[in-house]
């Protein structure tokens, strides 16, 4: 195949044993790593990232990349605890064997013109970025819902202004800020080091990839990396609150399962449909 499956697979389940039960029944060998047992990642010891590398390992399978939540704090919030926060991810990614980070670049105060942050988003992302030099980690900026890089303009702004900062593509929350995912494309191919395959309807409501506004076939064409990381959001899973800004929420109105193992095994049956029309 043209591409390596990488799965969110705490969106099936919780227990890292029923994530490597969902993964081994999708045939996904790479993990992108968020919720263990419960916990984040950010929160677990480095001790434990290294015997989680083990189970996995004895498993088949290996962590792509770390889903932190780095840069997912309020701008005005002190920076300095947000730091030593990444300093220790950084030890656990590479306990855990990860290529890459995934972070973001801050959420900012509602009505208020995000350009007047511009300056403290990059000092701090900029932070990130000398902290983990000669890592080997790979440092991937998400657009997401109300941080300074949700549109693709500013993204693109970011990633001009800090070359050793990669990108990863999210077509569902581009479409979830109005942006559409093709123009959103152009300006930020030269930069993206892997996408998230999520697709959403032009009112938000996630669903499956191939199904909403996203032009999942067409960004796959162009698609010139190695891996995807599949990320359904197709059902509530535990947790999820906990990974949102406050009043914000994953509208899943249009496509509902029974339970979270059968949205992930959905998930997963139409991006592998998507990828035989592609390839």
């Amino acid at each position: 195949m043209r591409y390596q499956i990488a799965a969110f697979a705490d969106e099936a389940d919780a227990k890292i044993s029923g994530q490597i039960e969902a993964m081994r029944a999708e045939g996904i060998s790479l993990l992108e790593v968020r919720g263990v047992d419960g916990k984040s990642v950010a929160d677990l010891t480095a001790a434990e990232a290294k015997a989680l590398r083990a189970r996995l390992a004895d498993e088949g399978i290996a962590v792509w990349s770390v889903g932190s939540p780095y840069g997912k704090s309020e701008i005005r919030e002190p920076f300095g605890p947000r730091l030593d926060e990444f300093r220790r991810g950084l030890e656990i990614a590479e306990a855990l064997g990860a290529s890459n980070i995934r972070l973001f670049s801050f959420y900012l105060p509602q009505g208020e013109a995000p350009e007047t942050f511009r300056d403290e988003v990059l000092e701090r992302l900029s932070r990130f970025c000398e902290a983990a030099k000669g890592s080997g980690i790979v440092l991937c900026h998400e657009n997401e819902k109300g941080i300074y890089g949700d549109i693709a303009p500013r993204c693109a702004e970011l990633q001009r202004a800090l070359p050793e900062l990669r990108a990863v593509f999210d077509p569902a929350n581009f479409i979830q800020c109005g942006q559409p995912t093709l123009p959103a494309w152009e300006l930020l191919a030269p930069y993206v080091e892997y996408m998230h395959i999520k697709d959403a309807l032009a009112d938000g409501s996630v669903v499956p990839a191939g199904c909403g506004e996203g032009h999942l076939p067409e960004l796959l064409d162009q698609y010139q990396g190695k891996v995807l990381t599949l990320e359904p959001h197709l059902a509530v899973f535990e947790g999820l609150a906990s990974l949102e800004q406050e009043g914000a929420r994953s509208d899943v109105p249009t496509y509902r399962y029974a339970s979270n193992r059968e949205a992930f095994a959905a998930a997963a049956a139409a991006l592998r449909k998507l990828l035989g029309e592609s390839a």
